[in-house]
């Protein structure tokens, strides 16, 4: 074992600050008849924004295609960005703030982390949206976009994971939602008013990964290991009689069991077949209908350590095909699907990306993420086009012979059905140079740059290509008006601008009126802690939790034991490769408290020795100077022969209590505690320097849900208070 006796390394890991910031306004230009032209910057993401003076209305003129719905027979496009959700004509037009939902231009300060996603109805009057009640819970509002009334579907429901907790039907007459591990429906009556209880219009058990809706309006629901078929209008028949009538008929009884916490699955157009994703780590195909009872597997495919982003493609004529991706690089599998088989076809070329989308005649399909855009033929599984090489965040297809997609200049569409594939831009995402134009004509028109190319609103009218654009020279003042931006020492934003009137006394922020959501307070701006993932046993968990941190770019501290890194060779590489603190958590999982084991020093100095060259073998590299005991159970003999071998013993500041099996609680008669309910906790007991350990992998006693299942509804909850999450090193040097 290396001597490090009294010598202490800390690594400094550079960290992404852009949570720790809030909005910062830039670009402020005053117009003569007092309209205010700015840029609002937030998260790497812009939009150009209007305000009038007189009335401190706001409009925002761009919008950041970070994801983008279609909705009214691909008439309308649904957007949202960090600064809140627009309408936009397919035809073209500036955006408008949807209403009801949290935007800026709307009086609200929106939220840091992820983005607040919607589920939107297909006919574009109703759309569903979670609003932070607390940290771990929040209310299911419906509100209706042509006049933003909300109303309260269900209180305290789980703040979403990875998945949006409801999902409408095709012909948007009624939906579903999930609700403390139980599924529910709401249909769309003339007189809501009118609607039975929620504890009537319970379906069953399940995620909202449960159901799934097929294009004729047919429902499926997955039950443990029984897969059932309703027809939509049965729904409607339970509003009336509940709990007396089934729900549905048997469409198929598996030989495996489903779990909507880790599993996904797809329905065949034909409603033959069935497509089950098990645990992100591999897919079974089963037959339905007539062979429903059978417990026949069909090609059971593996995916590689690693896989993310699993999509699937499956139209009513030709292969199905699911696309993953591994570090980035997209991977193929395609199979024909028979009415008795299904067989592997063997794929050479993989598209750029795992984004997909199929045409609605299912003969092309779009791909797009950072590389860029590509278009391919589908049945022949070849690429047609590359259509662009510059990051693409979102697509959707209008028809066969149209798509939309959002870049980082604009939202366009574009048509397939001639070879030079011509675009009509909708909207701009935003604009590298901006202002008033200068003219002798008032008032004077926006002008936007985006490349070369130069475009002008009047802010009411979309936006148009014009030449030669000529800027006026910024200005702070009007006969009215005088403003400039103070900078902000804490809070939601960076600075704001502040609006003197010339002609009263007094000066206010162009903000005063906006609101927050009180459940975050940002106050904190720069308290570090640190959260700790242990592995004992195997790696469940563990590329999502990869994948989340990646996202918000965070590091964090792996704790990692022998029996580990032998039986996982490539998900503690895993970890190294991403950047991430890998710590000890010993030679192998044993409780050192337990008095069968004889404890001395040199017992704990070999567990720790072989630990390191366990994990060296796996990675090439050294592990960090820091360790916990097994379960964090110690004594001042196994903390101070671990300092004897150059080794600091973390302790954590809160127990989440992740680590009590279902099993254990029974056999305890202990309350085990949701993932919400932990967050909860945990956002309680948090103070500067906390250290939050958090357990991966799968509990031999088993778990209704796991605390990692919800880690990005802890990582927005402590972003959004103002925590910034390092690794352990950074909060005990």
């Amino acid at each position: 074992m290396k001597n490090r006796k009294n010598i202490l390394f800390f690594i400094i890991f550079i960290t992404s600050f852009y949570h720790l910031w809030g909005f910062s306004f830039e670009g402020l230009t005053l117009s003569n008849d007092d309209r205010l032209l700015y840029k609002l910057e937030f998260e790497d993401q812009h939009g150009i924004f209007i305000s009038k003076l007189s009335d401190m209305s706001i409009q925002q003129l761009t919008v950041f295609p970070e994801k983008l719905y279609l909705v009214d027979n691909g008439r309308t496009i649904f957007a949202l960005n960090r600064f809140g959700a627009f309408r936009i004509p397919v035809s073209g037009g500036l955006p408008a703030p949807l209403p009801g939902y949290p935007s800026f231009a709307e009086k609200n300060i929106p939220l840091k982390g992820r983005l607040q996603d919607i589920a939107a109805s297909a006919d574009g009057r109703w759309i569903l949206h979670m609003e932070p009640a607390s940290p771990g819970y929040g209310n299911l509002l419906l509100i209706e976009v042509s006049t933003g009334a909300k109303r309260i579907i269900s209180e305290r429901v789980e703040l979403p994971g990875e998945n949006f907790p409801a999902k409408w039907s095709p012909d948007s007459r009624l939906f579903v939602y999930e609700k403390s591990g139980r599924l529910f429906y709401f249909p769309i009556l003339n007189d809501l008013s009118t609607l039975i209880d929620e504890r009537f219009r319970i379906i069953g058990s399940g995620g909202i990964a449960s159901v799934l809706w097929a294009d004729n309006g047919e429902f499926y629901y997955i039950t443990d290991n029984t897969l059932y078929r309703v027809m939509n209008p049965e729904l409607f028949t339970r509003t009336i009689y509940g709990d007396f009538l089934s729900i549905g008929r048997v469409a198929a009884v598996l030989p495996v069991e489903f779990d909507p916490g880790f599993d996904r699955f797809w329905i065949s157009p034909d409603y033959g077949s069935i497509l089950i994703n098990k645990g992100g780590k591999g897919v079974f195909f089963f037959l339905i209908g007539e062979n429903r009872n059978s417990s026949a597997v069909l090609p059971h495919v593996l995916f590689p350590y690693g896989a993310e982003n699993i999509n699937v493609l499956w139209p009513s004529a030709g292969p199905a095909t699911i696309i993953y991706s591994v570090e980035g690089e997209a991977r193929v599998l395609r199979f024909n699907v028979n009415r008795d088989s299904v067989n592997f076809i063997t794929s050479r070329t993989s598209p750029l990306v795992s984004n997909a989308a199929l045409s609605p005649d299912g003969t092309r399909a779009i791909f797009w993420g950072q590389n860029g855009l590509e278009l391919w033929d589908y049945t022949n599984w070849r690429l047609i086009q590359r259509l662009s090489r510059d990051p693409v965040l979102s697509c959707a297809w209008v028809n066969n012979r149209l798509f939309i997609t959002g870049n980082l200049s604009f939202i366009e569409e574009i048509n397939i059905t001639s070879s030079s594939y011509p675009r009509r831009r909708i909207c701009l995402s935003g604009a590298e140079v901006f202002g008033f134009e200068e003219s002798v004509r008032e008032p004077w028109r926006i002008l936007a740059r985006m490349g070369n190319n130069w475009f002008a609103s009047d802010g009411t009218n979309a936006w148009v290509q014009v030449n030669n654009g000529q800027l006026r020279q910024p200005s702070f003042s009007s006969d009215r008006f005088r403003v400039f931006p103070e900078p902000q020492a804490s809070g939601h934003f960076r600075n704001i601008p502040m609006i003197r009137n010339l002609q009263s006394t007094g000066t206010i922020s162009l903000v005063s009126g906006h609101t927050a959501n009180r459940v975050y307070s940002p106050e904190r701006r720069t308290t570090q802690i640190a959260l700790c993932f242990d592995l004992y046993d195997d790696d469940t968990g563990l590329t999502q939790v990869l994948a989340a941190l990646r996202r918000h770019n965070l590091k964090a501290t792996f704790f990692l034991n022998g029996e580990f890194i032998r039986r996982n060779p490539l998900a503690t590489a895993a970890i190294t490769g991403a950047g991430h603190e890998a710590a000890s958590l010993f030679y192998a999982p044993i409780d050192l408290s337990d008095t069968r084991y004889r404890i001395t020093r040199d017992f704990i100095a070999q567990g720790l020795a072989r630990n390191e060259d366990e994990f060296y073998r796996a990675t090439g590299k050294e592990l960090s100077i820091l360790w916990h005991p097994p379960f964090y159970r110690s004594s001042s003999l196994i903390n101070s022969a671990a300092a004897s071998t150059g080794y600091l013993t973390v302790t954590r500041s809160i127990d989440p209590g992740d680590w009590l099996s279902r099993d254990d609680a029974l056999r305890l008669n202990l309350h085990q505690t949701s993932p919400s309910e932990i967050i909860e906790q945990i956002m309680e007991k948090i103070q500067a320097g906390s250290i939050i350990p958090i357990r991966l992998g799968l509990l031999p006693g088993g778990r209704d849900e796991y605390l990692y299942q919800r880690i990005e509804v802890l990582l927005d909850a402590l972003i959004r208070s103002g925590y910034e999450v390092v690794p352990v090193t950074a909060v005990i040097r």
